[in-house]
């Protein structure tokens, strides 16, 4: 018989390969913002359990003295700066000018001294300095929090990989506006672009790796 009943599993077809995370890490936290998480926004995902994880994450790595990022979106008026994305997605308008939907959330507020970049497409690499801000710290691996995961958290994930890091997402601290694509995604980033790791065990890798 020909067809998918001859097709290989992931397994059989060489997918799904471990990477080992470095000795330097740094976190970014990916577009935390209020549009995501208050009743009544377009974006509102229903449910903020991924915050709390991200708030954990952040505290260790603070804790660690690891290198954190943040990730905002912004755009210019009427979109001009959004190109094709912002035309795709009609929701990205309340992301127009200094927007209360921009403002992250106070679970995971920046301290004075880590960088927040703003960004107008899914990757956080995208148009920022985010690749050389990593490289020239010495960063190996990145660990990948934030909303949503089929979005600008995967899009994230496959850029570090490109770039040369070791993508480590947080599964308890990366959310969606559904469980379907979330669970796919998370599927597709270990089989193919990184490792989907447990809060707890990146909560004990910031800690080998602390100061």
């Amino acid at each position: 018989m020909t067809g998918r009943d001859t097709v290989m599993s992931d397994e059989e077809a060489g997918f799904g390969g471990h990477l080992r995370p470095g000795r330097k890490p740094a976190v970014v936290f990916v577009d935390f913002v209020r549009a995501y998480f208050e009743p009544g926004q377009q974006l509102y995902m229903g449910l903020d359990d991924c915050l709390g994880s991200a708030g954990r994450v952040l505290a260790a790595a603070r804790e660690a003295g690891v290198l954190i990022v943040h990730t905002k979106v912004s755009f210019a008026a009427g979109g001009i700066d959004g190109g094709q994305f912002f035309r795709k997605v009609g929701a990205l308008a309340s992301f127009v000018g200094d927007t209360p939907a921009g403002e992250i959330m106070p679970q995971v507020r920046p301290d004075p001294g880590e960088p927040v970049l703003v960004k107008q497409y899914a990757s956080a690499f995208f148009g920022t300095s985010l690749a050389s801000t990593l490289q020239a710290n010495g960063v190996d691996t990145l660990i990948i929090t934030g909303v949503s995961t089929s979005g600008c958290v995967r899009a994230t994930a496959v850029d570090a990989l490109q770039h040369g890091f070791v993508p480590l997402v947080v599964r308890d601290a990366v959310g969606d506006r559904a469980d379907g694509p979330h669970e796919a995604n998370l599927y597709d980033i270990q089989a193919k672009y990184g490792e989907v790791v447990s809060e707890r065990d990146v909560l004990g890798y910031l800690g080998s790796v602390s100061k």
